[in-house]
């Protein structure tokens, strides 16, 4: 149980880099503010993909960028048809500001970088991104979540990020060769 935890906590701090104050927590956020956080990343993992696409010209690449596009959106967009039949807007926070920031300097990063460095980068940063998003929905967001149709929304969409973790490893490995 303490390396679990110790895992978890070593991928939120991937995810969060520098949380600006302790005193914030993922697990103190409420739904609409877990809700604007799983947005932003799905927003940010799309932005990757479409950089990926733009760079890239490894098939193994385009094709898992694609993926992401298509999965990331959809779950985007069953969030905000859930958003307007709850009559609710999400609440911007401390953690999706920092995973835009974060996102900002990564995007500016892997755009200076071409061929086999690039699909390099962009595959073990879909893996631990992944990792990190997955373990912080499984144990800081899913069992805080107060509403049950969010709820249902969050464990749907970990099932499919679960599966684009594991699609990423094997990327990372025929990257890597």
């Amino acid at each position: 149980m303490k390396q679990k935890l110790l895992i978890a906590a070593s991928m939120l701090a991937l995810v969060m880099q520098a949380t600006p104050s302790a005193a914030q927590s993922p697990a103190e956020l409420n739904d609409l503010q877990i809700a604007h956080v799983a947005y932003v990343a799905d927003n940010i993992d799309i932005r990757y993909a479409h950089l990926a696409l733009a760079i890239s010209s490894n098939p193994a690449i385009h094709e898992f960028a694609r993926t992401m596009i298509r999965d990331h959106t959809a779950v985007n967009e069953q969030a905000l048809a859930l958003l307007k039949k709850l009559n609710a807007q999400p609440q911007d926070n401390f953690l999706s500001k920092q995973l835009t920031a974060n996102s900002e300097k990564l995007v500016d990063e892997m755009s200076q970088l071409r061929g086999a460095a690039f699909d390099k980068r962009y595959a073990e940063n879909e893996l631990a991104y992944h990792k990190a998003v997955n373990d912080l929905v499984s144990n800081a967001f899913i069992p805080n979540i107060e509403n049950a149709e969010v709820k249902s929304l969050f464990e749907a969409g970990l099932k499919i990020f679960k599966a684009h973790e594991h699609h990423a490893e094997m990327m990372v490995k025929a990257v890597s060769k």
